[in-house]
């Protein structure tokens, strides 16, 4: 059994402008939820498109797929036009966390005092700190130190036809 921070991506998702403050310490100001949110939504709800039309929708060639089909984007290239965001068919590029600025997160390691800035500050519960003791259904572990409350898009082949 671990200590993680955990993101219900849904609950999240709903909420829409983001409330919860980052204590990252190293840049001010610094929104590493919005990181944190895009890796989330990158990861686990990517439809991984044939077409990547938002792989074709950038002007600046900021986003490239990765050896496992994920869609990862170059911040030093994004000017933030949200071009990629309004092609996805499917709402996988939250805007709100599509940002110019380079933020980061941490997961507050090695600092004290309880729990993590965004945990505390999240008026929707929507980031918490929770003892996992391995995946479930709706429960997907990234890393060693972030799970995710999401159920997960996964792409199923069609039934063949008699």
């Amino acid at each position: 059994m671990s200590e993680r921070l955990t993101i219900n991506l849904d609950l999240c998702r709903d909420c829409g402008q983001c409330m919860a403050s980052c204590s990252y310490p190293h840049h001010d100001p610094n929104d590493g939820v919005a990181r944190l949110r895009e890796l989330v939504a990158q990861e686990l709800t990517c439809r991984r498109c044939e077409a990547r039309s938002c792989v074709l929708a950038c002007p600046k060639e900021a986003l490239e797929e990765d050896a496992e089909g994920i869609v990862r984007r170059h911040n030093m290239r994004c000017t933030g036009c949200l071009s990629c965001s309004m092609a996805c068919p499917f709402g996988t590029l939250i805007p709100a966390a599509l940002q110019f600025r380079d933020s980061m997160c941490d997961l507050c390691a090695g600092r004290d005092g309880g729990l993590p800035e965004c945990a505390r500050t999240c008026p929707e519960n929507a980031i918490t700190v929770e003892q996992i003791s391995g995946e479930q259904d709706d429960l997907h572990l990234l890393g060693r130190n972030l799970a995710v409350r999401s159920v997960v898009w996964s792409k199923t082949e069609p039934a063949e036809s008699k």
